[in-house]
């Protein structure tokens, strides 16, 4: 049989506040019964103690009890201290609990001499020694057994109240348990229920966080888990799209040409050809940017990091680049602080890094502007700036520069060559080296694309 948690957690609240009732039933009981009833019986065994000299002596001045059986005027005489009528001598607890009325006195065998008629040898009691012999026993009725009908019964409606006490504690801490576990399983359901919602596919499930407690921040964290998987589904149907689109291009313009040419509409001349030979590139350069994509995706799986200087990295990658930039009549600047500038990388991505970082400002930089790259340790990182001349891109775009075939349609488009996807695997090449990358306003004209990445200290 299935048990819901609502009743688990009411009866799991409720077993313990029983326990709690009941542990406190029992204290106050053992402590009445032992606690009180046992320090009064201390009291009147002192009294005992103190009266056992008397009756030694009495026995050892009458040769035996026969001066004492069942003359309870002598008796009481006995056990009491001898009176001074000067002095102002308190009443004691053992008194004022009649010790002296529950004492008596037994034989060697244990049989009643005189005193309380309940004395018997189950009662509290002393030896009386006389010359080394046992020769009696003073005995008291513990107080429990000595207290009258009304009094007892006073004390049973006192511990009969106490579990009454006790049980209605227990309702009332079950009724105030139930509406708490139903308000705990009512969220915990919502939660349930907008998981299996999201199991399903349905992002956009959200959970009222409700008060600020341990379920609210879980329903917190689920919102966020929910959003973050409502955002990757929304990229992935956006970059699915995207690949579509940048194949079904080129390879339209190559199936235009190609039954062209079947057609006998065009002849396979070189310009023909060349049209084809540059969409088969296109083609080929996608390709090999998504499968770049892949590898950065998974580069922290993939990535051999070892120490290296990152000053003769970037002054490798500017200097290979030197002669296409003269060409395109740009201007390349560098001023890289000497190494060595250690980091913990993979020295091959890092050039892939700086390549198309360098790549994307030769394409897209205007002719006679300028390209600067500057690196510099700071503190414990490693700062590096790539900034290029106009076009610029608005304010508003930067922050979008880095996501997957993403482009700023006014200056840096498909006709320029690229796929939009160089940005993005800059993005993943740098935060798998454990660095950063953004994109501002540049000085020049164009974009500052900053780097930073951690020194091996």
């Amino acid at each position: 049989m299935k048990i819901s948690i609502i009743v688990k957690l009411f009866f799991a609240v409720l077993a313990v506040c029983s326990a709690i009732m009941l542990m406190q039933a029992i204290a106050m009981r053992v402590s009445v019964q032992h606690g009180f009833f046992g320090y009064l019986n201390d009291q009147g065994s002192q009294s005992m103690e103190e009266a056992l000299p008397r009756v030694a002596a009495a026995y050892r001045d009458n040769g035996g009890w026969d001066y004492l059986r069942d003359n309870i005027p002598r008796w009481i005489e006995v056990i009491r201290p001898p009176f001074d009528h000067n002095a102002d001598i308190p009443m004691s607890t053992a008194d004022l609990t009649g010790a002296g009325l529950r004492m008596g006195l037994l034989d060697q065998d244990l049989t009643q001499v005189v005193g309380n008629p309940m004395i018997d040898a189950s009662s509290i009691r002393l030896p009386v020694v006389v010359e080394g012999r046992t020769v009696g026993w003073i005995a008291m009725v513990p107080f429990e057994q000595a207290l009258a009908p009304g009094e007892a019964r006073f004390l049973s409606e006192q511990l009969r109240m106490l579990w009454i006490i006790a049980a209605a504690s227990v309702l009332l801490a079950a009724l105030f348990t139930y509406p708490v576990t139903r308000t705990i399983l009512r969220r915990v359901r919502s939660l349930a229920y907008a998981t299996r919602a999201l199991a399903a596919g349905d992002y956009s499930s959200r959970i009222d966080p409700g008060p600020r407690d341990e379920l609210g921040s879980l329903a917190q964290d689920f919102n966020q888990m929910a959003q973050a998987l409502e955002h990757n589904e929304r990229a992935r149907r956006t970059f699915m799209a995207n690949i579509s689109h940048e194949l079904r291009t080129p390879l339209a313009v190559i199936r235009v040409e190609v039954e062209a040419i079947q057609d006998g509409i065009n002849p396979p001349t070189a310009e023909s050809l060349a049209v084809i030979h540059q969409e088969v590139g296109q083609l080929g350069k996608l390709i090999n940017d998504l499968h770049d994509l892949s590898l950065t995706d998974i580069g922290g799986q993939s990535y051999r990091r070892v120490p290296i200087d990152l000053s003769a990295v970037l002054k490798t990658a500017v200097t290979s680049m030197q002669r296409r930039f003269e060409s395109a009549r740009l201007r390349l600047n560098m001023a890289i602080e000497d190494g060595p500038l250690l980091v913990l990388g993979d020295e091959i991505r890092l050039q892939q890094l700086f390549a198309n970082l360098l790549e994307n400002s030769l394409r897209y930089s205007e002719a006679g502007g300028e390209v600067q790259v500057r690196c510099a340790r700071h503190l414990n990182t490693i700062h590096i700036h790539i900034e290029d001349g106009p076009p610029g891109v608005d304010q508003d775009k930067l922050e979008h520069l880095f996501k997957r075939f993403y482009r700023v349609e006014a200056s840096r488009n498909r006709a320029s060559g690229g796929s939009g996807l160089g940005l993005a695997i800059c993005r993943n090449i740098t935060e798998a080296h454990g660095g950063h990358i953004t994109a501002t306003a540049s000085k020049l004209g164009g974009l500052d694309i900053f780097i930073e990445l951690p020194m091996v200290i």
